[in-house]
């Protein structure tokens, strides 16, 4: 016997959180961001095949300011690193990043002076996604698991700390040509 048998038909309960929550997930733009061949499987996507579109997703912006999602496909190289950089600093609060394919996520056999070893040095990730090159129904059980990180996000303060501390622990973490292991 809740207070749910107390009201009348038509109330809901829930909170604010729940509520911007499900807003957010339901509206999510990304960004283009496609650098080598994962880019091609980014774009599949957006095809009819997949329909990227019932998740609200179908307009890939041009321009990281009204983008809140980046999908980094692809090999990030040295060249291109303060690129991605800039367009993610671009991007309005609250924004996502996901890394697509093994070049992006770890610099993949590109193990070389020329390829940042993992775009996780440049910019805080939320979502990894593997293969070479991941197929299009991968990038989309992605973008679901990244709905339900940002429908159970917090909102203000504690989200804002908890962002920096991220990004703060990612960019200080050891970059993986330094390493030690199976490749050293």
């Amino acid at each position: 016997m809740g207070i749910e048998e107390k009201l009348p038909a038509g109330f809901l309960l829930t909170t604010v959180e729940k509520v911007a929550g499900y807003m957010r997930k339901s509206s999510v733009w990304p960004a283009t961001f496609g650098l080598a061949c994962c880019a091609i499987e980014m774009m599949a996507v957006g095809t009819p095949d997949y329909d990227i579109a019932r998740f609200g997703m179908e307009r890939f912006s041009a321009t990281p300011r009204q983008a809140d999602l980046m999908i980094v496909a692809g090999r990030v190289s040295q060249k291109m690193a303060p690129v991605v950089r800039q367009v993610y600093d671009q991007m309005p609060e609250p924004k996502w990043v996901i890394s697509m394919g093994v070049c992006a996520s770890s610099g993949g056999m590109f193990n070389n002076y020329a390829i940042v070893q993992g775009v996780d040095h440049v910019i805080p990730v939320d979502i990894y996604l593997p293969g070479c090159p991941p197929r299009p129904e991968m990038l989309l059980n992605a973008i679901l698991e990244l709905h339900q990180h940002i429908q159970d996000s917090k909102l203000g303060v504690n989200r804002v700390e908890a962002a920096r501390a991220a990004e703060r622990a990612a960019l200080e973490a050891t970059p993986t040509h330094q390493m030690k292991g199976l490749l050293a």
